[in-house]
C-alpha cells in the first residue's frame, strides 16, 4: 500500500481523470454528431445522459478503484473471489491495449501534421511532402514517438509523471482552443457554423437515432469500461469526497467537449464559406478523419500565411488531446505488471510500450484489413461489454456494505446522501440494460 502513487491533490486527480476522458473523440466527433442532430437539442440530451448513463458507471470505477487499492486484474478478482474477476480484468487489460495500439498510429498522426506546420514555416518543402504522405515509414516513426512520449510520462509514475503533466497540459488545451475559437468566430461564415451548433431542433429529441448517437457519445467520450478510470481511483486519496470528484470529472470532459464544438462547426462553415467541401454525399456533414485531414488543412491552406500558425496551434491541440487519453490507457496494463507480476515500473513501461507500438506496426502494414476491424472490435463491441461487467460487479457481486464504508471514508454522511439513494439500484437494474440496448442497437 505504502509502495503505490496516489495523486497529490483533488485538481491533480481531476485533471488528469478529465484529461483521460478528453481525447480525439471529444474533438473531432462530438461537434459534428451535435451539427447533425438538431444542434442544441443533441447538447441536451447528451448532457442529460451524461449523468443518467455515463456518470453511475465512472462511479463504479472509481469506487472499485480506491477501495482496492490495486490494478483492474487485481481489484476485479478481490471483489468476486474468482476468476470470474481476473478473467475480466484482463480482458480489459487486452482491450486497452490494443486501442492504445490504434490510438497510437493516429496520435502518431497528429504529430505529423503539427510537424507539417513547423516545416512548412521553414520552407522545407519535400520533407512537408513527406509528412503529408500516408507511407508506412511515416505511420511506423511517427507512431512510435508518439509511444515514446506516452511511455516518459508514465514512466514518472503517479505524481511526478501522470499527474505532473496532466496539470500543465489540460489548461493548455483548453487556452488553445478558447484562442482558436475567438480566431474562427471573426472570419466569413462562422456566424452560421454557431447557428448550426446551437440553435436547437426540438423536433429532433425523441428521435431513436439521436438518442443512440448521445448514449454512445455520453458512455465513450468518458474513457469508461476499460479500467482507466478504475486504476485512476485506485491512486485517489481516502480523504476525497467520491460522488462530488466523480461529478466535477464528468462536468469538465462535457464542457471541453462543448467547447471543442464552439470551435470546429463554426471552423467547418468558415471552410464552406472560403470553398472547401463539408458534407458528404449523403448531406451530412464529415467528422473523424476526414474533418480532421480533409476539411481543416484545406481552411487553413485557404486562409493565407495566418493559416500555417493556426494549424500548429490546432494539431498542438489535437497532440495534447491524444496524449492525456494515451497515457492513462498505458497505465492500466503497467499498473498490473508492477502491482500483480512484479516488475519494476521502467521495465513494465517498456514492455508494455514495446508490445503495443509492435502491434501498431501490424495495423499499419496490414492497414487496409486491420485498422477498422480493431477499431470496431475494441470499441464497438469490447468496451460496452466490459462497461456492462463493471455494472454487474458494483451492482450484483459486490456487497453493498464494503461500498458505503468506502463511500463514508471521504463522505461520512454517504448514506443518508441522495446519492446513496439513487445509485446502488441504478448501477444495478437501469445501466446494464440502458448499456445492453445501447450495444444491440450499435451492432445491429
Amino acid at each position: 500500500m505504502a509502495m503505490r502513487g496516489e495523486f497529490s491533490s483533488r485538481i491533480g486527480f481531476i485533471l488528469a481523470a478529465a484529461g483521460s476522458a478528453v481525447g480525439l473523440g471529444n474533438i473531432w466527433g462530438f461537434p459534428t454528431q451535435v451539427a447533425t442532430n438538431g444542434g442544441a437539442a443533441f447538447v441536451i440530451v447528451y448532457l442529460l445522459l451524461a449523468f443518467v448513463l455515463a456518470y453511475p458507471v465512472l462511479m463504479a470505477e472509481l469506487i472499485i478503484g480506491r477501495s482496492n487499492r490495486a490494478n483492474m486484474v487485481d481489484a476485479l478478482t478481490n471483489i468476486s473471489g474468482n476468476v470470474s474477476g481476473t478473467l475480466t480484468g484482463l480482458w480489459g487489460c487486452v482491450t486497452v491495449s490494443m486501442i492504445l495500439a490504434f490510438y497510437g498510429i493516429v496520435g502518431g498522426w497528429m504529430l505529423a501534421y503539427f510537424a507539417d506546420g513547423i516545416v512548412q514555416t521553414a520552407g522545407l518543402e519535400e520533407t512537408s511532402v513527406w509528412l503529408m504522405g500516408f507511407s508506412d515509414s511515416r505511420n511506423m516513426i511517427f507512431c512510435g514517438l508518439f509511444m515514446l512520449l506516452t511511455a516518459s510520462i508514465v514512466l514518472g509514475g503517479v505524481k511526478s509523471g501522470i499527474e505532473k503533466w496532466s496539470v500543465r497540459l489540460m489548461p493548455t488545451l483548453v487556452v488553445i482552443i478558447l484562442a482558436l475559437i475567438v480566431y474562427v468566430s471573426f472570419q466569413p461564415g462562422a456566424v452560421e457554423g454557431w447557428a448550426a451548433y446551437l440553435l436547437p431542433d426540438f423536433s429532433r429529441i425523441l428521435d431513436p437515432d439521436l438518442l443512440i448517437s448521445a448514449m454512445g457519445q455520453a458512455f465513450f467520450s468518458m474513457s469508461l469500461g476499460v479500467g482507466t478510470m478504475l486504476v485512476y481511483g485506485s491512486y485517489l486519496s481516502k480523504q476525497e469526497n467520491l460522488p462530488s470528484i466523480g461529478a466535477w470529472v464528468a462536468l469538465v470532459d462535457i464542457g471541453v467537449a462543448i467547447i471543442a464544438g464552439m470551435l470546429i462547426i463554426p471552423a467547418m462553415y468558415v471552410a464552406l464559406n472560403n470553398g472547401v467541401e463539408i458534407f458528404t454525399e449523403t448531406g451530412a456533414l464529415m467528422d473523424g478523419d476526414q474533418l480532421i485531414f480533409n476539411v481543416l488543412p484545406a481552411l487553413f491552406e485557404s486562409i493565407g500565411p495566418v493559416g500555417v500558425l493556426v494549424s500548429v496551434a490546432f494539431f498542438a491541440l489535437m497532440v495534447i488531446a491524444s496524449v492525456t487519453s494515451s497515457i492513462s490507457m498505458l497505465e492500466v496494463p503497467v499498473a498490473y505488471l508492477v502491482e500483480n507480476r512484479k516488475q519494476p515500473r521502467s521495465r513494465a513501461v517498456w514492455i508494455m510500450a514495446a508490445l503495443i507500438f509492435a502491434a501498431s506496426c501490424i495495423i499499419i502494414l496490414n492497414f487496409e484489413s486491420l485498422f477498422g476491424l480493431v477499431i470496431a472490435a475494441t470499441t464497438q463491441y469490447s468496451q460496452p461489454l466490459l462497461g456492462f461487467a463493471l455494472c454487474l460487479f458494483a451492482g450484483w457481486v459486490w456487497r453493498r456494505d464494503a461500498i458505503l464504508a468506502e463511500l463514508k471514508e471521504g463522505f461520512a454522511d454517504a448514506e443518508h446522501s441522495l446519492f446513496w439513494k439513487i445509485w446502488p439500484w441504478y448501477v444495478k437494474f437501469v445501466c446494464p440494460v440502458v448499456i445492453l440496448l445501447m450495444f444491440v442497437r450499435s451492432v445491429l
